[in-house]
């Protein structure tokens, strides 16, 4: 009786200590990703031609066969963008060691057409990343590539004004390899800071979201 009391205590013992090291020592991976908001099809993307730091045309084509983080902002934004383009430049090199049969990069859209020339674009890359993709192009094109991917830009002040301010989204939308959006990377809103998306939780969710 005694015997049997031992070897069922011992059971319990190797069960809870199986348990202890399959959940919190090597938990289970996520088959979902727990950050990015999902979107619930694919979102194919209008038609549009834009130019790329190097005077290149850039089109629909040019998002085929890699995955893509897209921010829609401009290069004379005085906090949003540059803290954006910063914080991908920190997990950009993490991000490019994620085993995926498709490469990631990192898109700028810049909405300023009327300031931002391609020389001005490649400068502005180049100064966070030389590999980061930076465009922009006419509004006629500019607006519904913004709205179709779930994102928007006004030009809210006196354009006159040499200085003039541009309203925009701050989420980090994916494209995935089709050049389809799939969905977007919200920015944290927490009173007193600024509304970005976090570059961890990027990181977190790519290696996730690579091999559905």
């Amino acid at each position: 009786m005694k015997q049997n009391t031992l070897v069922g205590l011992v059971s319990i013992v190797a069960l809870a200590a199986g348990l202890y090291f399959a959940l919190v020592v090597a938990p289970p991976q996520s088959s979902e990703p727990k950050y990015l908001q999902v979107y619930p099809q694919p979102r194919q993307l209008p038609a549009f031609e834009l130019f790329d730091q190097d005077g290149e045309v850039f089109d629909n084509d040019r998002l085929l066969n890699q995955w893509t983080l897209a921010f829609v902002g401009y290069t004379f934004c005085p906090d949003i963008c540059p803290t954006t383009m910063a914080e991908l430049k920190k997990v950009y090199p993490q991000l490019q060691k994620i085993d995926s049969e498709f490469p990631i990069k990192v898109w700028f859209i810049s909405v300023d057409p009327g300031r931002d020339t391609q020389e001005r674009l490649k400068e502005y890359v180049s100064f966070f990343d030389p590999q980061f993709i930076a465009t922009s192009g006419e509004h006629k094109h500019l607006f519904p590539l913004v709205r179709g991917m779930g994102m928007m830009y006004s030009m809210s002040d006196n354009m006159d004004n040499p200085n003039y301010l541009v309203d925009h989204s701050s989420s980090i939308t994916l494209v995935n390899p089709k050049g389809q959006v799939v969905g977007r990377f919200k920015p944290q809103m927490e009173p007193g800071k600024l509304a970005i998306s976090d570059s961890e939780q990027i990181l977190a969710d790519m290696p996730v979201v690579v091999n559905l």
